[in-house]
């Protein structure tokens, strides 16, 4: 123990939680949210929507399968800091590259371990997300609440993970052209659009609908990504100027952003939703899937009146709109992620269902 970093997370309500330091031995200011999968510390780690979030790991046991070089959501992870119970650097799997600290060390990412997290995600349940620092354990807490009061809540999210121009990921036989608006896009939702058929344009979150015109696309698809979604105004105006001239499929941010544009409101969950086993039941079948989630954010059912929107998922434990489409217009989305990996699996119907519009348009 003594050749470990003494590390704490001190919240802004004054609680403090002690620890060793993992990864990049940093200071940073998150908000701290939990998480409730098993495994998948990889595809959390490299999820653009956790951008300025530290993830509390609910699971005990991280790091013990390490790092693997297909197994990345993006190619640069933008998470705030991990915070975990026991972290393992000595992994076991034949197809680890590096392990998850030298991995967190490469791209600036703090960690810590040896804490209580079950308290932890339990104070967040119960309290809501509130926002944190990593710090060294002798920083007093006046002057750990001082640095979290001092620094600003961001508002450039979307804008820090969107791609800077726009990128082809192609597949043999293709049937359609995709459109991928990246607001913080997963790399296994491209794969999964390619796995169909589909050559997919991916797009900064700022494009016009002149420049995805240009494009010629059968389908517009509005990705994942961080923060709140009222403030990715440029999203929400391509949506109102796109509506009802191309099949759209959003998922996460983009099934919010598409409520917006619609007339809905939004409102910031207590703790939001994260892990892979939410249950979420589907309106229109009647059938219960297990789903991935990972948002901070939910989409108000009353403000669906009149938007030409219709439910058509609920999440069963809080009862949160989870999916809503329009006919008319061709236009659906989820709050869920069905593309998730590791799993579960139970919504990729989602896809082919995309695919269907897009044949029939």
């Amino acid at each position: 123990m003594a050749d470990k970093i003494r590390k704490k997370l001190v919240l802004e309500d004054g609680a403090e939680y002690y620890g060793y330091g993992f990864g990049c031995d940093c200071e940073r200011v998150c908000e701290i949210v939990f998480n409730t999968s098993v495994v998948g510390y990889q595809e959390i780690i490299s999820d653009p929507s956790y951008t300025y979030q530290a993830v509390v790991m609910s699971y005990p046991l991280i790091g013990n399968y390490g790092i693997a070089d297909e197994d990345y959501e993006t190619k640069v992870p933008t998470i705030g800091g991990l915070i975990v119970r026991e972290y393992n650097d000595l992994p076991s799997n034949f197809r680890y590259t590096k392990t998850l600290s030298e991995v967190m060390e490469e791209y600036k990412i703090p960690g810590i371990s040896g804490l209580d997290t079950r308290k932890l995600a339990r104070s967040i349940r119960d309290l809501g997300s509130r926002r944190g620092i990593i710090t060294s354990a002798e920083t007093t807490v006046e002057e750990a609440l001082e640095k979290i009061k001092n620094t600003p809540v961001p508002h450039d999210a979307v804008g820090k993970v969107s791609c800077k121009k726009r990128w082809y990921s192609r597949t043999a036989n293709a049937k359609y052209n995709v459109v991928a608006i990246d607001c913080g896009i997963k790399l296994n939702i491209i794969r999964s659009l390619n796995l169909r058929g589909c050559n997919v344009t991916v797009m900064p979150y700022n494009t016009t609908a002149e420049e995805v015109i240009k494009c010629r696309p059968d389908g517009i698809f509005l990705s994942n990504g961080p923060g709140d979604p009222e403030d990715v105004t440029p999203v929400i105006e391509l949506v109102k100027a796109l509506k009802g001239k191309y099949p759209i499929f959003g998922i996460c941010l983009g099934h919010q952003i598409i409520s917006l544009a619609s007339g809905a409101k939004t409102y910031k969950l207590k703790f939001g939703h994260r892990g892979g086993n939410h249950p979420v039941k589907n309106l229109e079948t009647g059938k219960i899937e297990i789903t991935s989630q990972n948002h901070s954010y939910a989409v108000k059912e009353e403000s669906l009146a009149g938007t030409g929107l219709t439910v058509t998922h609920l999440n069963i434990l809080d009862k949160t709109v989870e999916g809503v489409k329009d006919e008319k217009n061709k236009i659906f989305s989820v709050q869920y992620h069905p593309e998730s990996a590791p799993g579960p699996q139970d919504s990729a119907y989602l896809f082919d269902r995309f695919i269907a519009l897009m044949e029939e348009n």
